[in-house]
């Protein structure tokens, strides 16, 4: 049966995929309600370039189609209208190129950490010492040393968000999409989280897309930044911050203190609030 949980680990030829530009191309979905016949347009015309080793965050108000998009790019949904390409190859199913980390880790929670994280290289059929050695390299990474053999349900949420980024980023994909990942961490646990992201993009060179819906991760994990409107969803305004490659050298509570990034952090809740509003206003 499929499940969007190991249906990322399938390639669907044996086509090597260099690290390219991710480009969507007038991307449109639309929903159709099987029982009333009610269309919804989720998405419309989302057109952009995320280049090789770039860094974007994405927000907005519930239902501008912030998971939809990712669905579309990790290819477990086709669009209605328009393309995704990665390297000019049409996305239309999931591969191995594009890594996923989901909101719960999506782990195999009875399996120990080492075979969550190892699954892909066994669906690869990789060899078992040149698998083990990633597995370790990985863990090593970040920085779960000396749990390889721990039963993956003993593991706190972090520690398990950890274990799902060993398992996206040992099967060196080109592009790695993150929905919602850190969202239910506490406050310290998801700050260290977001420096350990900030670390793996600049180490790895990964192109990262991150959804979220906190402003202020937003800000911190995005050298580029779309806020999306809802109905039809759609990128309403792009932003190109500093505070990303500023993580990687300065304290993140220090960054959330700085003017620019509190002058920009009250204009993007001031949009997202006036958005959630008009929604509210329509029902």
């Amino acid at each position: 049966m499929w499940s969007p949980e190991i249906a990322w680990f399938t390639k669907i030829d044996d086509q090597k995929y260099i690290m390219a530009d991710l480009v969507c191309k007038d991307l449109s979905m639309t929903f159709t309600n099987p029982q009333t016949g009610g269309i919804v347009e989720a998405l419309k015309n989302i057109n952009f370039t995320l280049k090789k080793g770039e860094l974007l965050s994405v927000l907005g108000p519930s239902g501008c189609g912030k998971t939809t998009l990712l669905n579309m790019l990790a290819g477990f949904i086709n669009p209605t209208s328009g393309t995704a390409e990665l390297g000019g190859n049409v996305i239309e199913a999931p591969g191995v190129e594009r890594g996923m980390v989901f909101q719960q880790g999506a782990l195999f929670e009875w399996l120990p950490v080492s075979k969550n994280v190892d699954f892909g290289l066994r669906m690869k059929k990789t060899d078992s010492e040149t698998s083990k050695k990633l597995v370790e390299k990985w863990l090593d990474i970040v920085g779960l040393q000396g749990f390889g053999d721990t039963p993956t349900y003993q593991l706190s949420g972090g520690m398990q968000q950890r274990v799902a980024l060993a398992r996206c980023l040992v099967n060196d994909p080109d592009v790695i999409l993150m929905d919602e990942p850190l969202g239910a961490l506490d406050a310290l646990t998801r700050e260290k989280m977001q420096s350990l992201v900030l670390e793996l993009w600049k180490e790895t060179g990964k192109t990262i897309m991150i959804i979220t819906h906190s402003v202020e991760e937003a800000l911190l994990l995005g050298e580029r930044l779309f806020v999306m409107a809802p109905r039809p969803g759609r990128v309403h305004k792009e932003y190109n911050l500093p505070f990303a490659e500023r993580g990687l050298t300065e304290s993140l509570r220090d960054i959330k203190q700085d003017a620019h990034f509190s002058e920009v952090r009250e204009e993007i809740l001031t949009m997202i609030w006036n958005m959630e509003e008009e929604i509210m206003g329509r029902v």
